[in-house]
């Protein structure tokens, strides 16, 4: 028997169809150890020896290979075709030896596409594991350990808010906040531009005045209406024919086939998929054997499938759309440790594949790999100039004509944030014709702000820079977001204080390591581990040389010696120069007193320096004071209790407060407020609103909004509600039909099965479903089997999968086995108690073990 170890199940059941009874396939699902997450895994005065624990909840399956292999003639690791398969696949081995169950014959084989050729081609080609590639796994593994757990510490302790840093995760934080900076640095420029609506031979067009007054213009040419209305009136006063028609040929070609980095920024466009689940959803395409593996920098495509993808397109067009000889493309890519096929279907017979996301990111890929090997699109780009009588006043205008189509007739590439001007459609003009003119614009315009980053163009900066590596960029991702470092608007990442603080402490005291060209560096040396061209101890410890004694002397600083510097690092951004020359430290509430960044409990704010006389603070995330502080907004009286009615901020955002003191009653502004005014903060106020009494139990029910959001509440059931408003004007009726709606889909049909505050996501090695409830004792997570509850540390909304999943994994391994049950013998039956006599009886001694 030849035992087959792959990472996932339904990976393992395609290869079983396409091997013979000889073979049996089993399912690591995934990593089966890894550092745990504690100090001493990695220890750097042992020549960074590490320390691996296997993952508690792979025990039955580590078994069942375990057990096979003892019998197996041969071991055959055929995990994914990259760095972190040969880890898994040097894991597997590494565990059955410690078992001593490893057979003589262990060997290494990797195929790009789960078909039935390429799997019996690459069984047929077996290999020994890459020690290289093994080695620079490790190396990143034990960097990434080694700064988090060595910089998150000194974040918990000097940064108060601050939950974590990463060596690549913080350089990716860093762009997403430099960029927020730019932004908040941007000046407006006015400008104008004059067009002319023209037409010709009964086609419209427009035209650009590009020089005035014999003067060519740029886009700032014109700064102000006076003298766009001067322009306009030259146009209007003007008869204007045709100068010069320059006619260009030009040709586009075709992109080359996905890599992993161009698919999630396509993906993000065109589909508005995240990177992760971009990932995920590629990845059971890949299992399915739909399409090649999925995490490649390589944009080369086998000659049998170029040979395939032509063939589809001369059947799905005609022989203009195939190219004379095959299109090869080149990898620009540094680390050719991954150049792996790109990723293309494994049929191009096939145009269509599963349904939903599935069959959209497949149809994506299909298209792409399939345009890669048509013709070049043809396009004739024609520029027309028109000038008046005496020269002095010039338009031009700019379109294209598409005479050959190409690959453009299946597939066009994404932008981001730019748009082609000149794809307009002219008519045929000549020289001296007179077009008509229809009117005459003069529009005001204002230069835009760098825009914020979205997920694709985050992912191509990234890779540009040579941050990370594109395998790693959705857990990168991920991370912001689930650290609440990053928060995303319309599709744009937006840095959140907690992120910005974070960042500019980094740049602060560590600005070696959240540099570009040094993380990017630090990239190729572990491209030269890969290679086999550096050791990856040498590269630790040139690494830790250096960091340790840095990250010791900041833990060495006061926090108020910290903050103190992060005021002066951030005063350009907290403080900026005010437009009347005033002191922009200046109390607004006292007029007296000087700001400054504080440090408190729940995070860093900006106080008043003349406190406890004045109470004055304002949120970090405030420059220049913009926005809410605690200066409270009065926004009138109750007229039941004549009580005032104020909105102020906390550390935990707005809020509205009725009365003063220890009997205030106050409530938090929900998001979806429209907008805050003493009506809807009276409404606030009153929760819980009674609806009625429910007809079946006479329970009274009730809408009120708590932690997680607005809710109906009867008789110790839940059901959720989809806004403030709802709270507000849900009926009896809507009311019940919701409470049994919930109760049938999860609510509380039963005592202690309540509906799931979120759905996390699959267990990343058990597969089973993660939720988060709330339980009597506070937050929990649970898959169905193991609950374990939220450390006072994490906070319900900012838990990842990974963590929920770590949680159950660290709860299960400290739960007694269910297979070994203690045997309670059944106790004799007791005697008659003693009256009391007013003293406790003597509790019984056990017997005494014999000694040898």
């Amino acid at each position: 028997m030849q035992l087959v170890i792959v990472e996932s199940p339904a990976k393992a059941k395609t290869i079983e169809k396409y091997l013979g009874s000889d073979y049996r396939v089993l399912a690591s699902y995934g990593h089966v150890r890894d550092l745990p997450p504690k100090d001493g895994s990695v220890d750097p005065d042992d020549g960074f020896a590490m320390l691996w624990e296997n993952y508690a909840d792979k025990a039955k399956q580590l078994k069942a290979i375990a057990d096979l292999s003892k019998t197996a003639e041969r071991l055959i690791l055929a995990t994914d075709p990259d760095r972190e398969g040969e880890a898994i696949s040097w894991h597997v081995q590494e565990v059955l030896r410690n078992r001593k169950a490893l057979p003589k014959d262990v060997q290494r084989v990797t195929f790009n596409a789960i078909t039935k050729q390429a799997v019996t081609e690459a069984m047929a080609r077996p290999r020994e594991l890459d020690t290289d590639l093994i080695d620079a796994y490790r190396a990143r593994r034990a960097l990434d350990y080694l700064v988090g757990f060595t910089l998150s510490p000194v974040l918990w302790r000097k940064l108060p808010g601050a939950k974590s840093a990463g060596r690549v995760q913080s350089v990716s934080l860093r762009l997403i906040v430099e960029r927020e900076r730019e932004i908040e640095a941007f000046r407006a420029q006015e400008y104008w531009s004059v067009i002319a609506d023209l037409e010709h031979d009964g086609t419209p067009f427009v035209a650009r005045l590009v020089q005035w007054e014999g003067k060519k213009l740029d886009r700032l040419s014109i700064g102000g209406e006076g003298d766009a209305l001067k322009a306009k009136t030259a146009v209007e006063d003007g008869r204007f024919s045709v100068q010069t028609v320059e006619t260009k040929p030009t040709t586009r070609n075709p992109p080359p086939p996905f890599t992993t980095s161009t698919l999630q920024q396509e993906a993000a466009r065109k589909l508005g998929f995240s990177a992760d689940h971009t990932m995920r959803i590629a990845q059971q395409l890949y299992e399915d054997g739909a399409i090649t593996y999925m995490r490649t920098d390589g944009v080369q495509m086998d000659h049998s499938a170029i040979s395939a993808a032509r063939l589809a397109v001369a059947n799905r067009y005609d022989a203009s759309y195939v190219p004379d000889k095959p299109r090869q493309y080149q990898t620009k890519a540094k680390n050719a440790q991954e150049a792996h096929e790109a990723i293309r279907p494994t049929d191009f017979g096939r145009d269509k594949v599963g349904s939903g996301d599935h069959a959209r990111l497949y149809d994506l890929v299909w298209k792409r790999a399939l345009a890669s090997q048509m013709a070049s699109a043809r396009m004739e780009r024609t520029t027309v100039e028109l000038s008046e009588g005496t020269g002095r006043h010039v338009l031009r205008a700019t379109g294209q004509v598409v005479l050959f189509p190409g690959y453009l007739a299946l597939y066009e590439e994404g932008q981001d944030d730019s748009a082609d001007e000149d794809a307009r459609r002219l008519p045929r003009l000549r020289e001296g014709d007179a077009p008509a003119k229809k009117a005459v614009n003069a529009e005001q315009h204002f230069t835009q702000p760098p825009p914020r980053f979205s997920e694709a163009s985050l992912v191509k900066r990234m890779e540009e820079l040579g941050i990370g590596r594109p395998s790693t960029y959705a857990s990168i991702i991920k991370t912001l977001k689930d650290r609440a470092y990053v928060q995303v608007e319309k599709n744009r990442f937006k840095a959140e204080e907690s992120g910005r603080l974070v960042t500019a402490f980094l740049e602060r005291f560590f600005p070696k390591y959240v540099g570009y060209d040094y993380t990017a560096e630090l990239e190729d040396e572990l491209d030269e581990v890969s290679g086999g061209r550096a050791g990856w101890q040498a590269v630790l410890d040139a690494f830790w040389r250096d960091f340790k004694p840095l990250t010791t002397e900041v833990m060495e600083q006061q926090p108020s010696a910290i903050t103190a510097e992060l005021d002066q690092f951030l005063a350009p951004y907290l403080f900026p120069d005010k437009a009347d020359g005033t002191d922009p430290r200046l109390c607004p509430n006292c007029n007296v007193g000087s700001l400054a960044l504080r440090g408190g409990k729940f995070g860093a704010f900006i106080a008043c320096s003349n406190y406890p006389e004045c109470k004055y603070t304002r949120r970090f995330a405030q420059p220049g004071g913009e926005g809410e502080d605690s200066v409270p907004e009065s926004l009138g009286k109750d007229p039941e209790t004549g009580l005032p009615v104020e909105r102020k901020s906390g550390r935990f955002g707005p809020y509205i407060q009725l009365g003063e003191g220890k009997e205030a009653k106050r409530a938090s502004i929900p998001k979806d407020i429209p907008e805050l005014d003493l009506e809807w903060a009276l409404k606030l106020l009153s929760l819980p609103r009674t609806i009625g009494t429910h007809p079946e139990t006479a329970e009274p029910i009730t809408a009120s909004i708590g932690r997680y959001g607005p809710y109906l509440a009867h008789a110790g059931k839940y059901a959720r509600l989809t806004s403030t408003a709802d709270v507000f004007e849900t009926g009896m009726n809507a009311a019940v039909v919701k409470l049994a709606e919930a109760a049938a889909g999860g609510g509380r049909p039963q005592r202690g099965a309540a509906a799931p505050l979120k759905v996390l996501g699959a267990h990343p090695r058990t597969e089973a479903e993660i939720r988060l409830m709330e339980g009597r004792y506070g937050p929990y997570v649970t898959d169905g089997e193991t609950n374990a509850t939220l450390p006072k540390t994490i906070q319900p909304d900012a838990l990842t999968l990974e963590e929920a999943a770590q949680l159950i994994d660290a709860r299960a391994a400290a739960a007694p086995s269910k297979s070994k049950k203690k045997v309670v013998k059944k106790a004799p039956p007791k005697k008659a108690p003693a009256k009391a006599t007013g003293t406790k009886l003597a509790a019984k001694k056990p017997a005494a073990k014999k000694a040898g």
